[in-house]
């Protein structure tokens, strides 16, 4: 069957689609992610309990596979799908809603590959960064993401789409005390890199043989006294002296191709 045809019949709008222009709120308990990437990756996911597919017919044409054929999909236009995610979110057509994802533990990596690296995010709230550093750390196999609980965007729609797919498959910890899981990580043999340009040792120089956790404040601020003090290690990317910083998530795809190609 052709990807055109293969889904339901139409299922009739029923009036004004719930959600106000804009709002991107999704019903209690649940998350709204939209665009292509974000949405088939979510679709893939077994550990995903997904609720409803808004879209159009050429969005879900677009979809690499099958649906089941009880998936609830209600068809739509663009201008309705407007109504349904963030204020002028490219959705390309597609709006899920899904249950959020379940909690992740830290000991569940520590027990893990030691050979793929950790990123600690100390206080980086802005969901675009937080989602292409999740995309960086996926292409470079990293074993997860930590942040702290409160100073960290909430899951859903815009780090997903930053994310293109992301979110479905690195492991998010989020900790009530960031420092204390950095003592743990250590306890696990992890070197703990914090970038920062208050120092002359570069990346490379501080990059060690064995497990290392790469850890990053937000833009401006950096990191934390607390946190820096949770280090092993201060290291900064040697960048060119016309530029005063990178962008965070930059920063962290340039250290994780670093870890990834140590001799």
């Amino acid at each position: 069957m052709a990807k055109g045809e293969r889904k339901r019949a139409l299922r009739g709008r029923a009036g004004r689609m719930k959600g106000g222009r804009g709002s991107g709120r999704a019903s209690p308990g649940q998350v709204r992610l939209w665009g292509r990437h974000a949405v088939e990756a979510a679709l893939k996911n077994p550990d995903r309990q997904h609720r409803k597919l808004w879209a159009t017919r050429e969005g879900v044409a677009s979809l690499d596979g099958e649906l089941p054929e009880d998936f609830p999909v209600e068809y739509a236009d663009v201008q309705d799908l407007a109504r349904l995610v963030a204020k002028d979110a490219p959705h390309q057509g597609l709006v899920l809603e899904c249950a959020a994802l379940e909690d992740r533990f830290l000991d569940e990596v520590l027990d893990g590959d030691p050979a793929r690296p950790i990123i600690v995010l100390d206080q980086v709230t802005d969901p675009h960064n937080v989602g292409a550093i999740m995309r960086s750390a996926v292409a470079f196999n990293a074993a997860a993401l930590v942040t702290q609980d409160r100073h960290a965007p909430p899951e859903g729609g815009v780090i997903a789409k930053s994310a293109s797919g992301a979110l479905e498959t690195l492991p998010w910890i989020r900790v009530v005390n960031l420092a204390r899981a950095m003592e743990e990580m250590a306890d696990a043999g992890y070197w703990r890199i914090g970038l920062t340009g208050h120092t002359e040792t570069t990346f490379g120089d501080a990059l060690p043989a064995g497990p290392v956790a790469i850890v990053l404040g937000a833009e401006g601020e950096g990191m934390r006294q607390n946190i820096e003090t949770h280090c092993d290690a201060l290291a900064k990317l040697p960048i060119s002296n016309e530029i005063e910083s990178l962008n965070v998530s930059n920063a962290a795809a340039i250290a994780l191709y670093a870890v990834a190609t140590r001799g």
